[in-house]
């Protein structure tokens, strides 16, 4: 029997990265090396003289390759292997590094062709969508024949890194088709968004461009802090080709990494999809200041110079916001990409943009939105029923998301789940024998009353130790719907609260929040007011409230058509 086993270094829970050791008989590969501290990866045998005998890249993304320059640092000699394209974007990763130019220290490896690397130990390529050059990793290893053996078995372990099945703007989805008939022992997969279902990638973006554009009708200019790679060039060409934008006199910003990254793209053209290269042919992918709407790079010194007419702006996710809104300029809407597993405030915080809510910055209006860049939870589990390993190894995503697919019934008894912390080895034997542990702690059983108005649910506190709890607690206000036969109770937000308040209709006389002058991005701009700086509902009120100057004026133009 041929020892198969994984030892994740990282596993991609919040900001660690992924970085994941797999042993197929005598090998070693390293898949993916996301870590920040890459003297994790020393041998802890004295007679290893590397980590491992090569590694593979599965994409250019930090969470999984911003450790690949230390580790070729450490060990120049250890072979490190990515497709083509990945190879190109990875030095986006390090454009800040010291060392120029930057070491070519990443082999390229051609899709869909097994490529033989030690005796028996092979990879094959297969693209995964979600990033240009993302790829599915196939290791297969097959072992010598033993003496009276007329045949050797193959093992093969399938790693997906980060994969989405659907098509978005400037990357063609996973070609499940293509997978079906490698029939792998392992799948290494990963769980971003757990069990989430998600609406289908086009009314996303539907959805996205709306906002937009309510927010530039109304007067906002809107900033979309995004990751260098991959996103920020979707929302570009979204951007650039949504019926809501395309034709308009409006001016689009591209700032920082982003912008570097649009450069680096432009090289990578003849690998993009068919339909990106004929868009290509008759107008320039991104920079363009003839078609509107017009798209330009923002140097760093004219960045306090935008907003004050409806602009939109796209920068790094880390970027100070308080160089683009602040007193002198317009109103701002700043939208962030949901992350899996974290509040809106988390993602503030981590994003940079809680820096723009310390004076003296303006305060712009934060919301976020939804372009998923991975499958959901059906996606997840259709790869995995159409694969049909014996095990699969859950990791990148939170420990509650991933505990969540662990926990699948539809799952759970067909397949050996496993879902490893970092420094926890796992087995992956093939052919035997395999007692399942007990799906994780999902449900909760509660007690139902009904009194003469009111159904009150009682539930264990048990709950409450659930991660999630928080969010569903967060007014202490929830909302419950039918879905066939069952009962589902989901919590409302603040943000979702106060959307629901703003829609309600108030009239033109009425002295509240909504019809003060002082009111700006749902804040009040007023400092002799006490609710100065703080976020308003429309029908609040204070002393220091004035009617809104074009409220005024409708109202003298309605009494001159009465008389």
């Amino acid at each position: 029997m041929i020892d198969l086993e994984c030892l994740p270094y990282a596993v991609g829970h919040a900001d660690e990265g992924v970085c994941l050791l797999v042993r197929m008989g005598p090998y070693r590969i390293l898949l993916d090396c996301g870590l920040r501290d890459t003297s994790l990866l020393k041998p802890q045998r004295s007679h290893l003289a590397l980590p491992a005998d090569l590694v593979l890249c599965s994409h250019a993304h930090p969470d999984h390759a911003r450790g690949l320059l230390d580790l070729h640092r450490q060990y120049p000699q250890l072979p490190i292997y990515a497709s083509e394209v990945t190879s190109q974007l990875l030095p986006l990763n390090w454009l800040h590094t010291a060392e120029a130019p930057l070491p070519l220290f990443c082999h390229a490896l051609p899709w869909r062709t097994p490529v033989e690397f030690q005796d028996g130990l092979s990879a094959e390529l297969f693209p995964s969508g979600h990033l240009p050059g993302a790829a599915v990793i196939a290791l297969t290893y097959l072992p010598p024949r033993q003496l009276g053996e007329k045949t050797s078995r193959s093992y093969r372990i399938l790693y997906t890194g980060d994969f989405f099945l659907s098509n978005s703007r400037l990357v063609e989805g996973l070609p499940l088709e293509e997978l079906r008939a490698l029939q792998p022992d392992v799948l290494i997969v990963e769980g971003t968004y757990g069990t989430a279902r998600h609406p289908h990638r086009r009314q996303q973006e539907n959805l996205l461009a709306e906002r937009i554009n309510r927010a530039i009708a109304e007067g906002f200019s809107v900033l979309l802090p995004t990751s260098a790679m991959g996103l920020g060039q979707e929302l570009l060409m979204l951007l650039r080709s949504h019926h809501h934008f395309t034709g308009r006199d409006l001016d689009i910003w591209v700032d920082g990494a982003v912008a570097t990254a649009c450069d680096v793209y432009l090289e990578l053209l003849p690998h993009l999809p068919t339909a990106v290269q004929n868009f290509a042919r008759h107008q320039p992918l991104f920079w363009d200041e003839r078609v509107r709407p017009r798209v330009r790079h923002l140097p760093p010194a004219q960045r306090s110079q935008v907003g004050q007419a409806p602009c939109i702006v796209l920068t790094d996710l880390n970027a100070d916001l308080r160089e683009y809104c602040h007193p002198d300029s317009g109103p701002w809407l700043v939208l962030l990409p949901q992350q899996p597993g974290r509040s809106e405030i988390e993602q503030r915080v981590l994003s940079g943009a809680a820096a723009s809510l310390a004076p003296p910055s303006a305060l712009p209006q934060i919301e976020t939105y939804l372009l998923a860049q991975h499958s959901d939870g059906p996606g997840i589990t259709q790869l995995i029923h159409n694969l049909r390993p014996q095990h699969v190894v859950f990791v990148h995503g939170s420990p509650t998301y991933l505990a969540d697919l662990t926990g699948l019934e539809e799952l759970h008894n067909r397949y050996h789940l496993h879902c490893p912390s970092a420094g926890s080895q796992v087995e992956l034997p093939i052919g035997e024998t395999f007692l399942q542990p007990a799906a994780p702690e999902t449900h909760y059983e509660g007690e139902l009353s009904e009194l003469d108005t009111v159904v009150t649910i009682t539930l264990s506190d048990a709950i409450m130790s659930d991660p999630r709890w928080q969010n569903l607690a967060d007014t202490g206000l929830v909302e419950a719907r039918w879905q066939g036969q069952e009962l589902v109770i989901r919590g409302l937000p603040q943000r979702e609260l106060l959307r629901q308040r703003g829609d309600l209709a108030i009239s033109t006389t009425t002295a509240c929040c909504g019809n003060c002058r002082h009111n700006r991005g749902q804040r009040c701009w007023n400092a002799d007011s006490p609710l100065y700086n703080f976020k308003v509902t429309p029908d609040g009120y204070c002393p220091a409230f004035e009617f809104s100057q074009s409220l005024t004026e409708e109202s003298a133009i309605d009494a001159d058509e009465m008389e």
